[in-house]
């Protein structure tokens, strides 16, 4: 490839696109160095990464398929280590992966989503009453701070029948999970208290089910063996399902307003009927993949890239790991053409990968979706003048190169 010393990625995330770009600027594939000193091929191709995210040859279990976690390299010490070393179906592979996603879609129902609609629209009213009064009181508000984080955490405190009073603490977890500039043993420490949140949880449903999520993956049970999931692997697609589903859709909110306060002429053509808000979800999705980069997948095999549409004389090494790099692949201009940086709510082929892709698509990206939906057009019609309060170098970023979104969102209602 041309390029034999690993670009080092930023453990802190403080320049998400600019690192996209030279990600990109290397080639459709590139060796990366993740925090840690830990290896990793960033594939940045859209289509080239499409190949892979379906090719049964590249995996998600470290304990079958990574060699250097197997012989015990990667330890509790590794920053990024509760991210590959969770046992639910976000590192499970083949039959084992295809029985958990059964399980979960039995509980994870479209029917059940839909049916969150309307308790998504009073929590987004009760929440922009809170933002009218904070606004009158101090004039700005941070908008990622009483919009974009607590619209997601009482979504899933309520999907999954968690009492309110646990939503805070629920969310501190999810911030020191994400945040992979921290010490690692906080970020173990936030991982064993999750677990004792939902355990807890767990206990309470069984005695007494509720119409929620967490008593539809108690009860469900596949068709073959009518085997329900284990307690480990119960509570495991909790911590996914809470920390997965939480992050991405305050960084989709955040984005999304950034993206059109930022970019006036893109909020007109939604006013005017030129592009819907469904264009803004999907622009935004593709710009800003909220989660920049995805650690890891593992080669079962020998890949030769050059017979999947990749760079020829290329080939990924049995046992060496893959980085899904979705915000390089969001703006890809082989894929999207010389203007892919631009926020174009117009734009005719909005494709992204931003919830992944094939058998490990994001099963929570309808719901994601749906608060976004309703949060920004109810936000925008609320405040008709609402603007930035700060310069983008002010809003900083959050302290991750896995979470893309904004530190803070301060604006003014007008």
């Amino acid at each position: 490839m041309g390029h034999p010393t690993p670009l080092a990625i930023d453990a802190t995330g403080r320049d998400i696109h600019g690192e996209a770009a030279r990600i990109r600027a290397r080639g459709p594939v590139t060796r990366v160095e993740l925090p840690g000193e830990v290896e990793a091929w960033a594939v940045s191709s859209t289509d080239l990464l499409k190949r892979l995210l379906t090719d049964p040859r590249v995996s998600k279990d470290p304990r079958q398929h990574w060699p250097r976690f197997i012989d015990g390299e990667i330890t509790p010490d590794w920053p990024l280590f509760t991210w590959v070393a969770v046992t639910s179906m976000f590192t499970a592979y083949g039959g084992d992966h295809k029985r958990l996603r059964i399980l979960v879609s039995k509980a994870f129902t479209a029917r059940r989503t839909a049916a969150l609609q309307p308790r998504i629209e009073e929590i987004t009213k009760e929440l922009l009453d809170n933002i009218e009064e904070a606004g009158r009181r101090s004039g700005t508000v941070d908008l990622r701070e009483e919009l974009c984080y607590p619209l997601p955490i009482r979504v899933i405190s309520e999907l999954f029948g968690l009492p309110e009073e646990n939503s805070q603490e629920l969310r501190e977890l999810v911030d020191r999970i994400f945040d992979t500039s921290a010490d690692p043993g906080e970020m173990n420490a936030a991982y064993e208290r999750l677990y004792v949140v939902l355990g807890e949880l767990v206990a309470t449903k069984r005695k007494s089910p509720g119409d929620d999520l967490t008593t539809g993956l108690i009860a469900a049970r596949d068709e073959e063996g009518g085997t329900r999931l284990s307690e480990q692997e119960l509570l495991d697609t909790l911590v996914l399902m809470i920390s997965a589903g939480h992050e991405t859709t305050v960084n989709l909110v955040d984005n999304a307003i950034h993206a059109l306060l930022s970019h006036p002429e893109q909020l007109a053509h939604v006013r005017s009927g030129r592009a819907s808000w469904d264009d803004v979800v999907e622009e935004t999705l593709r710009r800003d993949a909220p989660v920049a980069s995805l650690p890891l997948r593992y080669a079962v095999e020998d890949l030769d890239l050059g017979e999947l549409g990749g760079p020829e004389g290329v080939v990924i090494r049995k046992g060496e790991a893959i980085l899904a790099a979705y915000a390089a692949a969001g703006r890809d201009p082989e894929r999207h053409g010389g203007d892919a940086d631009v926020f174009d709510v117009t734009r005719v082929d909005k494709e992204h990968l931003a919830f992944g892709y094939g058998m490990h698509h994001c099963l929570g990206a309808p719901l994601g979706r749906l608060e976004a939906r309703i949060a920004l057009p109810a936000l925008f019609e609320r405040f008709p003048s609402l603007e930035l309060a700060v310069s983008d170098e002010e809003l900083g970023h959050v302290d991750s190169f896995i979470s893309n979104g904004h530190r803070h969102l301060p604006v003014r209602l007008g």
